[in-house]
């Protein structure tokens, strides 16, 4: 079966040059050009990827995608994040909001085929995961409770804590890995993989942000510490129930 790309671009030529280039590698490809039309085709077809430029009229890409891993229907589909803007910050915001992965325009259209089929790879093997892992879904560490079915934290006092998808697979690295050292390396590959536009330094933000909520001291962290030169290692008092 051919794969499904819904692109969200304001540029209706982009949107149909990408149709006709992606048509070559066997990926049937539609387009729409603001938030509004992107719901009302997700409700009426399904899609194994969005491809979705930040730069949108009315409400951003950013934006839609915050509501996208809020929605129950959507909230899986793998996004692929477009922008003309390189600046760091607003990739580092489309990962921690849930993009699976980010190309700056303008790109190579090989390229972005190539990041498609990754982006498609890992979100299968993820969900392939997931599946397996159904049966012990809940992991116990400290005061928190993990589900991996919901990609969520809940603390002593039953609040529950979102997690973003490069968040949890971050924290499930550091949970498969106990008591070892991860470096930063590694830790692009457990999270986002190789081809991802991913750096040291959005590791570094996401452990932060995790450290945050899982409520870690970043001072003096117990649970995620960072070993001076190396990387990161988790060092839990962790029991599966």
């Amino acid at each position: 079966m051919k794969l499904r790309v819904l692109v969200v671009d304001d540029d209706i030529e982009i949107g149909v040059l990408l149709s006709d280039y992606l048509k070559k590698y066997d990926i049937a490809c539609s387009s729409v050009t603001d938030g509004a039309a992107m719901f009302e085709e997700l409700a009426q077809h399904e899609f194994d990827l969005l491809l979705l430029d930040v730069m949108l009229p009315g409400e951003d890409g950013l934006s839609l995608l915050a509501r996208l891993r809020q929605h129950k229907n959507h909230q899986k589909i793998p996004v692929l994040m477009v922008s003309a803007r390189g600046e760091f910050d607003d990739k580092i915001a489309g990962l921690d909001i849930g993009a699976d992965d980010y190309v700056t325009k303008p790109f190579d259209a090989r390229e972005l085929v190539a990041r498609i089929h990754t982006v498609l790879r890992r979100s299968q093997t993820d969900m392939s995961n997931a599946i397996a892992m159904e049966e012990k879904d809940e992991i116990f560490f400290g005061s928190l409770r993990l589900s991996r079915r919901n990609c969520e934290l809940t603390t002593a006092t039953n609040t529950l804590v979102p997690l973003s998808n490069a968040e949890f697979r971050l924290l499930m690295a550091f949970i498969q890995h106990p008591e070892t050292v991860l470096s930063r390396d590694q830790l692009i590959d457990f999270a986002r993989g190789k081809s991802a536009n991913v750096f040291d330094r959005s590791i570094d933000l996401l452990v932060s942000r995790l450290r945050q909520k899982l409520d870690d001291d970043s001072r003096q962290p117990s649970l995620l510490k960072t070993i001076r030169g190396e990387g990161y290692m988790f060092t839990p008092g962790m029991q599966k129930r």
